[in-house]
């Protein structure tokens, strides 16, 4: 058995301990927000925090959270709610596929850094794509989140 902390809630399952994070998240927990996108850890869509740090899930196997907080789009956080808020105003998502990855990595930018710059923000947010290429707009509902907090 492996027990896991996500969205501070503990999980007790009984899985290989070589099992991408991802599956067990989505397949055994049953959290399904967490997308599967390419499985390589390239495309972001499957980013969760992992004590507050993102990672691509569909790469790291369950042992190597086990001890560990896992946050997944299902959670609760101030800058996730305000994100979201701001991706919906600004009319961010289009197929809305990458979406969690996205404010994920976005959630975790804002915890770490309150005011981040255009720069900081660019490359915090390279890891994540986006086939509809709504950059634009996901750098503009992350700086709305910004102002919002000041």
């Amino acid at each position: 058995m492996i027990t896991l902390e996500i969205n501070g809630q503990k999980h007790s399952i009984d899985v290989e301990d070589d099992m991408p994070l991802l599956w067990a998240i989505r397949d055994i927990i049953g959290l399904t927000g967490t997308k599967y996108g390419c499985g390589k850890g390239l495309c972001g869509a499957c980013t969760v925090l992992l004590d507050n740090s993102p990672i691509k899930s569909c790469i790291v196997p369950v042992n190597a959270a086990v001890g560990k907080s896992i946050f997944t789009i299902e959670g609760t956080s101030t800058n996730l709610k305000k994100l979201q808020e701001a991706w919906v105003s600004d009319n961010v998502a289009q197929c809305g596929f990458c979406q969690p990855g996205q404010l994920i990595t976005a959630t975790s930018l804002l915890n770490k850094t309150p005011n981040p710059s255009e720069s900081e923000i660019d490359l915090a947010m390279q890891g994540n794509i986006c086939r509809c290429g709504t950059y634009t707009r996901i750098k503009q509902a992350i700086q709305k989140t910004v102002q919002s907090n000041l």
